[in-house]
């Protein structure tokens, strides 16, 4: 009786790695006829009548429908702004462009309009509210209450106490090191109503 001829190995690997090239391939183009998911923009704001101290809740800041542009009475060159109506910080770079904007949560006690300069860091600490913070950028003092944005190790941002003096101003965690990486020592901040 006559043997049978035997593949090499180097035969069956090709043949197997091809019929799984096909394989991907159809799926792909399964995958592509099917419905696709779309984002849609949500313009939600709070109306009017919501409370002063209201915050969206725990890791969700008030959402917009497309970024904002940077306040025209922000200063010129490389800085941090704060616009203290909006609720939300630009990255500006050298060029006077957004490198990023987003919203943040204020304390209870706000900065008051004008130029500061980021004066410390800190990489984490608890706050005075007692939450786990980290990417502290200091940048100013009123009334025995440091300034200075960070984000809760945790992501979460839940409402200051009323009763507690906080000049804390949080933000997302992607947020914070961003944040943190463009805002060295020296660095102008604008607070702006």
């Amino acid at each position: 009786m006559p043997v049978p001829a035997r593949l090499p190995s180097w035969a069956w690997v090709s043949g197997l790695t091809a019929g799984a090239i096909v394989a991907v391939a159809v799926l792909a183009v399964q995958a592509d006829r099917g419905s696709h998911p779309t984002a849609t923009a949500s313009a939600t704001r709070p109306s009017a009548s919501a409370s002063k101290g209201a915050h969206p809740g725990p890791g969700k800041p008030a959402p917009t429908a497309a970024p904002a542009a940077v306040p025209a009475d922000s200063g010129t060159g490389r800085r941090i702004v704060y616009s203290l109506g909006q609720k939300r910080v630009w990255l500006v770079d050298a060029s006077d462009a957004s490198r990023s904007t987003f919203a943040v949560w204020p304390g209870t006690v706000s900065p008051d309009p004008g130029t500061y300069t980021v004066s410390l860091r800190r990489d984490a600490t608890t706050g005075s509210d007692g939450v786990k913070i980290e990417h502290i950028v200091y940048f100013g003092a009123k009334a025995g209450v440091n300034f200075a944005f960070s984000n809760a190790l945790d992501g979460s941002s839940p409402p200051p106490a009323s009763e507690t003096r906080t000049g804390g101003i949080r933000m997302r965690v992607a947020d914070g090191s961003a944040l943190w990486t463009f805002g060295s020592t020296g660095t102008k901040v604008r607070v702006v109503d």
